[in-house]
């Protein structure tokens, strides 16, 4: 790997660094999934992501402000209800492809020598 090699690397990672640590929890990865899970747009309220997730109000109350952070999800309110849903995440998402697809491309290269 060339010099350039690993800076376009660091700057990949750094860029999506934080949507990676969202992403590495396991209870967020089951909020994930059941906001992907639901059938219609409208959202979850806590109330339901507790019994999904049989974590704690606060604790998925936690879980959703670091989701929200990093623009994996957003709320929508109803008077005094909150649903939350999952926002435009594809951005995100294509660099962490592009990242792997580099890192792929590296190692089929380091394979070779």
């Amino acid at each position: 790997m060339n010099k350039q090699d690993y800076h376009r690397l660091k700057v990949e990672f750094d860029d999506i660094k934080d949507f990676l640590l969202a992403l590495g929890d396991e209870k967020r990865q089951l909020i994930l999934i059941a906001l992907l899970h639901q059938e219609s747009c409208e959202g979850l309220r806590v109330t339901d992501l507790t019994d999904i997730t049989e974590l704690s109000r606060p604790a998925v109350s936690h879980h959703l402000k670091i989701l929200k952070q990093v623009d994996i999800v957003d709320i929508r309110s109803e008077g005094t209800k909150n649903y939350y849903y999952l926002s435009n995440m594809a951005k995100e998402v294509s660099k962490l492809k592009e990242l792997t697809e580099h890192v792929l491309v590296l190692l089929k290269e380091k394979e070779k020598n």
